[in-house]
């Protein structure tokens, strides 16, 4: 049999760097700083660890909470899981009428070679409402994501380790 497909002449190259945006959204507790914090800290590591981000692959994090969340910057989140190069930003999402309560959002700039369809968007908890067109669950024991939810001050030296991410 003869194989009449074309034969590459030359080698196939990797595909470009590109800026891909990584989106994901959770819902915080209470309007405490407790609860705004774990939220972002779960969501913000359920987005790394399903995607294979490296911090120094970050260009910058935007994140976002309904006006009913302003007990604490979600961004300070990230700060306490290690990530101290990336430029954050916080804001406020639109208020629209009977938008999901408590929400917290965020869109991670990633420098990376992976196509849209390679990336996976996460949405935890009721968040789960907002795209329910997409498989959401991360591949993630659910215990190793409540404790990183559950953290206290003196145990974040424990995500901060290298190559975790």
């Amino acid at each position: 049999m003869v194989d009449n497909k074309k034969q590459p002449t030359e080698p196939r190259t990797a595909r470009p760097v590109r800026c891909r945006g990584v989106r994901g959204a959770t819902v915080a507790a209470e309007n405490t700083p407790e609860a705004i914090l774990a939220a972002a800290r779960e969501l913000l590591y359920a987005l790394a660890k399903v995607n294979g981000i490296l911090q120094e692959d970050v260009a910058s994090i935007y994140f976002t909470t309904t006006r009913d969340l302003n007990a604490a910057y979600p961004a300070t989140a990230a700060r306490q899981l290690g990530w101290f190069d990336a430029a954050l930003i916080c804001g406020h999402e639109m208020d629209v009428p009977d938008g999901l309560p408590r929400c917290v959002r965020i869109l991670l700039h990633w420098n990376t070679t992976r196509a849209p369809a390679e990336i996976t968007h996460v949405y935890l908890n009721e968040a789960r409402a907002l795209r329910p067109d997409r498989d959401s669950t991360p591949p993630i024991p659910a215990a190793e994501l409540r404790a990183v939810r559950e953290m206290t001050a003196g145990q974040f030296e424990i995500i901060t380790m290298p190559g975790m991410f």
